[in-house]
This record gives C-alpha cells, structure tokens and sequence, in this order.
C-alpha cells in the first residue's frame, strides 16, 4: 500500500495536464521540460500507470 505520492511529481504533473505541455509546465514550474518530464516518469512509475500518450514533437 501507498502512503504518499512525491509532492514534486504531483505538481508537474497538474501543470502539464493543465497545459499539455511539459515545456510550458516547466516555465511555469520554473524548471526545464526535461525535469518535468522525468517528475512525471517517476509519478507513472510509482502508480504503475501511463499518465500521458507521448507522440513525436509536433503532432496533437
């Protein structure tokens, strides 16, 4: 069982859903688009769960 979920990862992962888009996540987090990306990695790990569809750059 869960006890608790990484404070970090929560938070990128709300602003990329909010925005979808970890680049502008990550301006907003103050962060890069690579640490975004990572927090939001390592949230789907710990849930065991995809929480994003990732497709190439540039495609919807």
């Amino acid at each position: 069982m869960r006890t608790h979920l990484p404070l970090n990862a929560l938070r990128a992962f709300e602003a990329s859903a909010r925005h979808l888009s970890f680049t502008k996540a990550g301006l907003e987090l103050h962060v890069t688009q690579a640490a975004i990306s990572h927090q939001v990695k390592s949230l789907e790990e710990n849930l065991g769960i995809a929480l994003f569809r990732r497709l190439p750059r540039g495609r919807p």
